[in-house]
């Protein structure tokens, strides 16, 4: 799922972009859909060696997931932490409260619409989380890969910080639902539990039961 909509991306991503830059003088000429179409190759590199890696040697990839999803998590609180330390005021000032509320809501949005969708399209409930996360966890790399390579410094400026504050939000998130799900499961009774139970009547007791009927 990551491999295609990153490949989509190739052609959706520019479109956006010069679809929403419509409204806007003079601003199409500034958007670089050639450093963008090169950002989403770079991206698709990774993501195809890690497609491989799991086919090849799949008891590897559990491995490097963990690895790398650890190195991701402390990266980005690095980053986070150095950017409010450094430029902390100019962080607070250009972070609105509609950019906060845009970056909590859309990892909520998409979360939600990924799994009534899969629902919709009656996919089993392994399938139904796999969606709602892939749609509601965004490639916060290929945002920051498209802003640090396509656009000048001048014109994004501590806009570069949003990324941070939506990875945020989407890791807090995600493991709220993780806990939740986990709590469902627990409480939930378990397959063995429900089951009904049979109780075998000794033959004895049952020769007794018919001959009293009788």
């Amino acid at each position: 799922m990551t491999t295609c909509s990153t490949a989509l991306g190739l052609g959706m991503m520019p479109l956006l972009l010069y679809l929403y830059s419509q409204g806007f003088s003079n601003l199409v000429q500034y958007v670089p859909f050639t450093g963008i179409t090169v950002a989403l190759i770079m991206i698709l590199v990774p993501c195809g060696i890690g497609v491989l890696i799991n086919y090849r040697v799949p008891q590897y990839s559990k491995i490097i997931l963990k690895v790398g999803l650890t190195v991701m998590v402390i990266s980005c609180v690095v980053i986070g932490v150095l950017a409010g330390i450094s430029d902390g005021g100019k962080l607070f000032t250009v972070l609105s409260p509609q950019l906060i509320a845009t970056a909590a809501l859309m990892p909520l949005v998409g979360f939600t619409c990924g799994y009534i969708l899969s629902t919709l399209f009656r996919m089993n409930a392994p399938d139904r989380r796999t969606v709602s996360l892939e749609v509601g966890c965004q490639n916060i790399q290929l945002c920051s890969t498209i802003l640090k390579l396509a656009f000048p410094a001048e014109l994004i400026g501590q806009l570069y910080f949003f990324p941070v504050l939506y990875v945020v939000f989407q890791i807090v998130e995600v493991l709220f639902f993780i806990v939740l799900f986990r709590c469902i499961q627990k409480l939930s009774p378990s397959q063995k539990e429900a089951q009904v139970h049979t109780v075998e009547i000794p033959a004895e007791e049952t020769n007794g039961l018919s001959d009293s009927n009788i």
